[in-house]
């Protein structure tokens, strides 16, 4: 355990942290960390019990003098994304997160930090364990799998939970309360294809397109940072039309819920084009360069030279898969006409990986509006059919309805003014937060998100900001005190 890290305050919230952080949790191999919730749980003496998806439910009754009011339902995910920096050697399956401090912010060394969304469970591991915090009677509730599909949320059954707040410790800047948030869906194409011999007279590179932003690919989209498959798309298709260039591999981005950061492709163009293959990918470097100077600084495009293989992918399929690429709609897609500043709609193109005769195409499409989010899973559908690929839509979840007028809402709008002399943001996020998921089996509940600040989420930037969580630790403290009575 990072002692460091656990000695910070406020301590039993770092304290846990640091513990959890311990705990390989990648998302759909949570056996260990539902096991370490379960011992916990348990260790502390209150009633635990896991459900038949994985998802673990503590109950802790009520603080003396309090047991008449509602009953407040904590929620977090158990599980963590898995990024690293492609020069990192790490192994989330098997190692602890390795987290420094730097300033104000904790961070880790070039993996990401696992703040989303482990900072709320440590938050509710640390209610467990104070004795000295008046609280109504709590049920912790701990999903697992949110950031791949929310089967967690999914998979919930209605009666298990008995109370009437829930209270998603899901939000990532502290000066925002959320009500509201898109559904998803996943958009996946896949397919074969010929592979036909590269001409003796090409040579080989292998074109490396690194050092791009990322982020969340539903907080984030909204910033304008590079998304890696589209730009190396935009150059195989130009080195395509201008150099007759053969592309047999393409490796680009990782996970749905991320913008990708990084691709790589291997191609061939005719020995006699080289130098002005080369002079091409120095220019397009520096157009990139400009195009992305703020959102993404440290952009780089490096080409090598490599063996010449002996195959690629066949030219026909390679020109239908370019202009699929090409056509497939990426980032915002529409603005809410009713939230001004809101994303309503938006997809991620956010794994592009063709290779040996076979391909795969992984999207991530987001809206706040269910039958706009399918209309534009048809599109994509759509683009990808064209070229002859096999289209599933999966795991889709709807979205959180906002409703200012709830209770939960009024009381902790006005707490948080009188706390910090200032007006929070209430608001809808373009995220998947899993209250729209729980709210289908549990319609009468009031639901809000809320958290300390995060940024960098879903990327090796990650990091959390240390007066960030003591000030929502605050916050969340006097919150538990002014839950009504039943």
């Amino acid at each position: 355990m990072n002692t460091d890290i656990a000695n910070l305050e406020p301590q039993p919230l770092w304290k846990h942290f640091a513990e959890l952080n311990s705990v390989p949790r990648p998302s759909k191999k949570e056996e260990r960390v539902i096991k370490f919730m379960q011992d916990f749980g348990n260790s502390q003496g209150f009633e635990t019990i896991t459900d038949e998806v994985g998802n673990v439910i503590i109950r802790k009754p009520a603080s003396p003098g309090m047991e008449d009011r509602q009953t407040v339902i904590l929620q977090s995910h158990l599980d963590m994304v898995h990024q690293k920096n492609a020069d990192t050697d790490f192994d989330f399956e098997s190692q602890g997160i390795e987290m420094y401090i730097d300033g104000d912010w904790v961070k880790a060394k070039s993996t990401t930090l696992g703040a989303d969304n482990g900072i709320g469970v440590a938050t509710m591991m640390a209610l467990l364990t104070r004795k000295d915090i008046a609280h109504p009677p709590l049920e912790l509730l701990f999903t697992i799998d949110e950031e791949t599909g929310m089967t967690g949320a999914q998979g919930l059954k209605g009666g298990l939970l008995k109370g009437s707040i829930l209270l998603n410790l899901d939000t990532e800047d502290d000066r925002e309360l959320t009500i509201g948030c898109a559904g998803g869906v996943d958009v996946t194409a896949t397919g074969s294809y010929n592979e036909e011999n590269i001409p003796f007279d090409f040579v080989g590179y292998k074109l490396n397109l690194t050092g791009l932003t990322g982020g969340h690919s539903g907080m984030d989209i909204h910033l304008g940072r590079g998304n890696a498959n589209k730009l190396m798309n935009r150059l195989l298709y130009q080195a395509t039309d201008k150099f007759n260039a053969r592309v047999y591999s393409i490796d680009g981005g990782s996970l749905r819920n991320a913008i990708p950061r990084e691709s790589f492709a291997e191609v061939a163009v005719p020995e006699a084009k080289a130098e002005l293959f080369e002079a091409f990918l120095e220019k397009q470097t520096d157009i990139l360069q400009a195009e992305y100077s703020l959102t993404d600084p440290n952009l780089q495009l490096q080409a090598e030279p490599i063996d010449l293989p002996s195959s690629g992918i066949s030219y026909d399929f390679q020109n239908q898969l370019l202009r699929a690429l090409y056509a497939c709609p990426n980032g915002i897609y529409r603005m809410s006409p009713a939230i001004a500043g809101l994303v309503q709609t938006s997809n991620n193109l956010a794994r592009v990986l063709v290779k040996d005769g076979t391909y795969s195409i992984q999207c991530l499409t987001r809206s706040s509006v269910d039958s706009e989010k399918l209309d534009l899973a048809q599109a994509i559908q759509s683009t990808f059919e064209l070229a002859g690929a096999s289209v599933t839509q999966k795991g889709a979840y709807p979205g959180w309805t906002p409703d200012p007028t709830s209770t939960i809402v009024a009381t902790m709008t006005n707490l948080y003014k009188e706390l910090f002399q200032e007006e929070p943001h209430v608001n809808a996020c373009h995220a998947g937060l899993e209250c729209g998921i729980l709210g289908t089996n549990y319609p009468e509940l009031e639901m809000i998100s809320f958290g300390p600040t995060i940024t960098g989420a879903h990327s090796p930037d990650e990091k959390v900001q240390i007066s960030s969580v003591q000030k929502y630790w605050k916050f969340l403290l006097e919150t538990l005190q002014r839950v009504p009575v039943r």
